[in-house]
């Protein structure tokens, strides 16, 4: 279905649907010491918000996947350079940066580009050269976790967006399926955040999909020698194989908590503690870390301190090294740069 570029008044505005949580987290300082503050736009561009949750909706109605699309694009923009979003870019020719949507995180699975783009048309419209792409994909993120049944938080806002990519930062920062325990600590340390965000954030996977080939190393072994991950329900397992086989199907899709794919709960947890993880870097929260397996133990007996503590955790992510200020631009098209 072609997407309308017009946004209806009737969707759901994110100050209506949203419990407010006031925490304004630090997370790395922004460049200049200018703090991020909700009612930025209160004045500049007060329907912003509005505008969001709108496109969101619409866009969530028409396909249920987006909200996860949309929850994982801010993840992979704030763990490269900062909430700036450098993932939007295209690249441009010049040479100056190599796109983001290239590296292996991203190509062929990041989406709800789209969404982004007719969102920025929508605020362009009302609000010309006022609200940046980055804080866009802030609020769409809040937006999507509140629309599948999780909580809402105040978006601290101001940021701006950045002049550059980084393809090597995509590579290498954001946290893979592959990794061990401490290399994904590590990466979550890097950015300022900690034990208690990393398992609260991974409670993301609640909704979403996962390739095949994101996970065949577990069905069939590190060295494809038929052994299954001892971590991995073997009947769980076994389902798994029937759409996952050894070679191709790389880009088939899986249900990350097949349980309640579409809504945002703490299944996630549950799965983990039934071996029903299906990524290792799910799994190897319960099975690699003390701290890690009590934190899935806890958010597993109790739904309302693990969307409390995502809440929080998104907040701080939200937070990692933004540009305020002078610093950056406001981009005119989320896809490139004004000049």
């Amino acid at each position: 279905m072609a997407r309308r570029r017009q946004w209806s008044s009737g969707g759901v505005a994110a100050a209506a649907v949203l419990g407010l949580l006031s925490v304004l987290c630090a997370g790395h300082p922004a460049p200049g010491g200018s703090p991020l503050q909700p009612r930025f736009y209160e004045h500049t561009c007060p329907q912003m918000q509005a505008i969001v949750g709108a496109i969101v909706a619409r866009a969530h109605a028409e396909d249920p996947r987006m909200a996860a699309s949309l929850l994982r694009l801010h993840f992979h923009d704030c763990f490269v350079q900062g909430c700036d979003a450098s993932v939007l870019l295209d690249a441009d020719g010049s040479g100056r940066f190599v796109t983001e949507k290239r590296s292996n995180p991203n190509r062929d699975s990041l989406r709800g580009f789209e969404v982004i783009d007719e969102i920025k048309a929508a605020v362009e419209h009302a609000c010309p050269r006022v609200v940046s792409c980055a804080d866009i994909v802030a609020v769409a993120a809040r937006d999507s976790v509140v629309l599948t049944g999780g909580p809402g938080w105040e978006v601290p806002l101001g940021r701006r967006d950045s002049l550059t990519a980084s393809l090597s930062g995509s590579n290498n920062l954001i946290p893979a399926p592959n990794d061990s325990l401490r290399t994904i600590i590590g990466k979550f340390a890097n950015q300022g955040l900690d034990v208690v965000d990393l398992v609260a954030l991974s409670g993301g996977h609640t909704i979403g999909d996962s390739r095949c080939v994101s996970f065949r190393q577990r069905l069939y072994g590190q060295n494809n020698n038929g052994q299954v991950d001892r971590t991995l329900n073997p009947a769980y397992a076994a389902e798994l194989r029937g759409r996952c086989p050894r070679s191709g199907g790389d880009q088939n899709l899986f249900a990350l908590d097949p349980a309640s794919q579409f809504r945002f709960d703490n299944q996630y947890y549950h799965n983990i503690l039934a071996m029903n993880g299906l990524l290792s870097s799910d799994e190897i929260l319960l099975t690699q870390g003390r701290e890690t397996m009590e934190l899935v133990h806890r958010f597993a007996a109790n739904q309302g301190i693990f969307f409390e503590q995502f809440a929080k955790s998104m907040v701080k992510m939200g937070n990692i090294s933004p540009l305020t200020g002078h610093a950056g631009e406001i981009r005119n098209n989320c896809r490139r740069v004004n000049h």
